[in-house]
């Protein structure tokens, strides 16, 4: 509940800034017609700027809500309900206001709607939008600074405000509880604290007093208005608070339970029901299905693009390496995808046939730390191989890959099935997300890192901070870095 009050207050302040821009919009509409125009005509005469009725431009409003909210969004309004300062929420409006205007006169562009739309009138819009929004959020603000200066009774009387109860006292019910202290439009007000342990029956924890224990949870229940129990307490107290939460399910209290009982580094914790079955789902920070989603499509588009468009340098380079050596074009390997499924590999072919026979003859001259060879000048690669390798030409056949969903455009690169069987237990980790064709090691210094933990470090640090912006970063940096061939071995 307490969640879902917040995402709910989100709502309605998303409501009403979208609300502040239609205001913005029919404003802006009469503001030109009444006081622009005469000034228009005046000094370039009339029908130099031609504006339309009003029912032309309704039509555009939706559209302009959309781009709004999408920016406002995006750019943080909603992260925290409580926006900290007056500037901020003006910095906000500003760059989703400019960013909105670029993109409705993109739309408007791709329409063919130029002279139907006075962009005088969007201006003027777009202005007042950003002073609306902050003027509404000041007032926000102005509000909760009441709020949290005046007492509970009054709190209740202009703010949906739910009185919970604290089972615990360790230190994730400090970080809580000054979690709620900074955020008082969460409208919550903690009546107190209870704890297993009698002695600390009195003492306070940050200023909010310990009112008994267990079994006095009842008492405290019908001497108070309680609205929900946070229950934020230690793995070796799970069997011991059924009775307790059961007695506060019996009172028809909501109840919450802090699921970070385990000091887990990297995963997020999701609630699911699989038809009635209560899961705790603790998963990567990169599992994002509408993400991963919108990458896989990106993707398969580009890459359906680009296979078409360099179908030319792909029959120029297979006419090369059949040309100047034995052997096919094409090097086909066994490589490691998502979680350890196995695919087919391809590149051009850049060594001579035999080239893994003749491995073990130069593995002594390794210059990669761990389970990867790497080595300058290796005398397996044939001439023509040298230069494919030098601007990555020898990596397009791995499109192909991509398009079958093998690997994509950005990720850790495809490992060996026996350099797997090598990793440490942390180091697999770099499964965990589908393989590409480059990562943060192809703009950090390419092959010249010889430390396979310091490329692993890099690739993990792509995981834990995966987002679309992020590869999209990555995409654009790669391009440099392959055209002057840095780094290539």
């Amino acid at each position: 509940m307490i969640r879902e009050q917040n995402v709910s207050l989100k709502k309605f302040l998303l409501f009403i800034d979208l609300l502040a821009v239609v205001v913005s919009f029919v404003a802006g509409y009469f503001l030109r017609v009444g006081f622009v125009s005469p000034y228009v005509e005046r000094y370039f005469g009339k029908g130099y700027d031609k504006i339309f009725p009003f029912s032309t431009y309704i039509e555009l409003l939706p559209v302009l809500l959309i781009i709004w909210g999408v920016f406002l969004y995006y750019f943080g309004m909603y992260r925290s309900t409580g926006i900290r300062r007056i500037s901020e929420a003006f910095f906000i409006s500003s760059k989703s206001a400019l960013l909105g205007f670029v993109v409705f006169g993109s739309y408007i562009f791709i329409l063919h709607k130029q002279e139907e739309v006075n962009r005088l009138l969007m201006g003027i819009t777009f202005i007042i939008a950003i002073l609306l929004i902050t003027i509404e959020k000041t007032f926000f603000l102005y509000v909760l600074n009441v709020i949290r200066n005046r007492g509970t009774s009054f709190k209740a009387t202009l703010f949906p405000y739910r009185s919970i109860l604290i089972v615990g006292t360790g230190k994730r019910v400090e970080e809580f509880i000054n979690m709620v202290d900074r955020n008082p439009d969460w409208g919550l007000h903690i009546i107190g604290l209870v704890d297993i342990d009698p002695a600390l029956t009195g003492r306070s924890i940050e200023n909010y007093k310990i009112l008994g224990t267990f079994d006095d949870v009842s008492r405290i229940i019908h001497e108070n208005v309680i609205d929900e129990v946070v229950f934020i307490v230690p793995r070796s107290w799970i069997n011991k608070i059924e009775d307790l939460m059961l007695l506060c399910e019996n009172e028809g209290l909501t109840i919450n339970f802090a699921t970070n009982l385990f000091s887990l580094k990297f995963s997020q914790i999701k609630q699911a029901d699989l038809q009635g079955f209560p899961l705790l789902i603790f998963e990567n920070a990169s599992h994002n299905p509408g993400a991963l989603l919108i990458k896989r499509i990106f993707d398969f588009v580009v890459t359906g693009i680009a296979l078409l468009l360099l179908s030319p340098l792909f029959l120029i380079s297979i006419i090369l390496v059949k040309g100047t050596s034995e052997g096919p074009a094409f090097f086909k390997q066994e490589r490691c995808s998502l979680y350890g499924r196995k695919f087919v590999f391809y590149k051009f072919r850049t060594m001579v046939v035999d080239a893994e026979d003749k491995l073990k003859d130069i593995f002594c001259y390794n210059e990669m730390k761990g389970p990867v060879f790497k080595m300058t000048n290796d005398p397996r690669v044939t001439k023509v191989g040298v230069w494919l390798r030098k601007y990555s030409l020898d990596e397009l056949p791995q499109l192909w890959n991509v398009l079958r969903g093998d690997m994509s455009l950005v990720g850790p690169r495809p490992p060996l099935p026996a350099e797997v069987e090598k990793y440490d237990n942390w180091q697999r980790r770099k499964l965990s997300m589908r393989p590409g064709i480059t990562c943060l090691w192809q703009i950090s210094g390419r092959n010249e890192i010889a430390d396979f933990n310091e490329w692993m470090k890099l690739d993990l640090e792509y995981i834990d901070n995966w987002s679309l912006g992020i590869d999209l970063k990555i995409l654009l940096k790669t391009i440099p870095v392959v055209l002057m061939g840095k780094g290539a071995k």
